[in-house]
């Protein structure tokens, strides 16, 4: 799973913006809004902002909840906006008050992404980040070995992130592979190269720990009034599809969701295979109806799948989604004349706002696709097999709302991370919350 087909540019250094962090690793939880604040459709409740609002703004930006250190060289002006992008600073390098830093890399089937996170008091801020298209899966569907010039390509990508972590003097650093590293025969080989060309570790992660994680990094975009969440991720060569059950639940802003999670199962389609076997470029709806017939055709293993299909049923559920296809479908929305995650994480879309963008994209022929600000070249050939496999789950699970996230893996890798160390650890006390604990 990998946000690999999310806008923006498919060469990008500047830090992204502030994700808000979920409490899987150990930090407790707390629901800060997104990006922008567009209220949930439906008839939903209005979270209430009042006294603890007012001291985050004083405060400056924040993601989870907790105290650590504070760090005044990497400080500067602060927005109001607790999850606002910004422009690099220079960061000084760790001396007194000057770091540590972390490191959280997710190289999947499409994009090789980094970011660059600074422990502050309320979770963390974002110093650099880089995000390449690299397309390192492409072909292992049918020959089921990364191809050469796919791993120079990545290979490339990720000695631009190992002079990033060098130069930034990163203390610790988790570097993940996804699906094509998963199923490739020669993934070790590949493994081997990069440490020897460009000194970095990567670690290939089971589809559990990926499920794991995309909850950690978009746990607080979980809207805690509901009955139960579907959080999927489309990505290259797999998609995550978390059933996160909050039913019954009166304390659902203090226990973590890694506990709420009651189900979750790991597709082997993503839009990198899909559009391989059924085509990208030209897409007819009857090639448009064959993949998404594929898709549903594997959601009934879902487990616990009657369960999940009553508690949709009740209206209760929404969808969230971490996946580069919903980015796209919210920047369409949006009308956006480029894409701007500052406007798109956090948003709300309606079923039929849904249905209506699905139908819009897969009537695009593809220079039209190229054309548009918040598809571009890089992914016109991709998106519309991302529309076709989420368009399989809504069909299965036709829940009236989904909210976009642009956040997922890395975020989730650096509140782990973070976490594990206890850099929030002293003020969940004060909260009367228990932190949460790394499992």
């Amino acid at each position: 799973m990998t946000t690999g087909d999310r806008p923006p540019a498919a060469d990008e250094e500047a830090p992204e913006a502030r994700a808000a962090a979920g409490s899987i690793g150990g930090a407790p939880e707390e629901f800060l809004r997104p990006a922008q604040a567009e209220k949930p459709p439906g008839n939903g409740p209005r979270r209430k902002h009042g006294k603890n609002r007012r001291r985050r703004k004083r405060r400056g930006p924040v993601y989870a909840p907790g105290t650590g250190p504070r760090f005044a060289a990497t400080a500067g002006p602060q927005s109001t906006d607790p999850i606002a992008a910004e422009t690099p600073r220079p960061v000084a390098p760790r001396t007194a008050g000057g770091g540590p830093f972390y490191a959280a890399l997710d190289l999947g089937t499409n994009n090789c992404r980094l970011l660059i996170a600074a422990p502050r008091e309320h979770g963390f801020r974002v110093v650099d980040a880089f995000s390449r298209i690299v397309r390192l899966g492409e072909g292992v569907g049918q020959s089921g070995s990364l191809n050469a010039v796919a791993m120079d390509r990545a290979i490339e990508a990720l000695k631009i992130c190992a002079a990033k972590i060098r130069d930034r003097q990163v203390t610790r650093a988790r570097l993940i592979a996804t699906e094509a590293c998963r199923v490739a025969a020669n993934s070790l080989v590949f493994v081997t190269r990069v440490k020897d060309e460009t000194g970095l570790d990567i670690e290939i992660v089971s589809q559990e720990i990926e499920a794991r994680l995309a909850v950690a990094g978009c746990a607080s975009l979980v809207d805690s009034h509901a009955d139960g969440v579907i959080l999927f991720d489309i990505g290259g060569g797999s998609s995550e599809l978390v059933w996160i059950d909050l039913a019954g639940t009166s304390d659902g802003r203090r226990r973590r969701m890694a506990d709420r999670v009651r189900a979750w199962m790991s597709l082997p389609v993503g839009v990198v295979n899909v559009s391989e076997r059924h085509g990208g470029r030209h897409v007819s709806p009857e090639s448009f109806e064959a993949m998404v017939v594929e898709v549903a055709a594997m959601l009934g293993a879902f487990p616990e799948v009657a369960a999940l299909d009553a508690a949709v049923a009740t209206g209760k559920v929404h969808m969230l989604g971490t996946s580069g296809t919903v980015t796209t479908l919210a920047g369409v929305h949006l009308g956006l004349p480029r894409y701007d995650r500052r406007r798109v994480d956090g948003v709300w879309l309606s079923g039929g706002e849904v249905r209506n963008l699905v139908g819009t994209l897969a009537a695009m022929d593809y220079e039209a696709r190229v054309a548009n600000a918040c598809i571009g070249r890089d992914r016109a050939d991709l998106v519309l097999a991302g529309c076709a496999i989420l368009e399989a789950f809504r069909r299965r699970w036709p829940c009236e709302r989904l909210r976009v996230a642009d956040r997922g893996l890395r975020e989730g890798v650096l509140v782990e991370m973070m976490a594990e160390d206890g850099v929030w650890r002293g003020r969940s006390g004060r909260r009367g919350e228990e932190p949460g604990r790394h499992d």
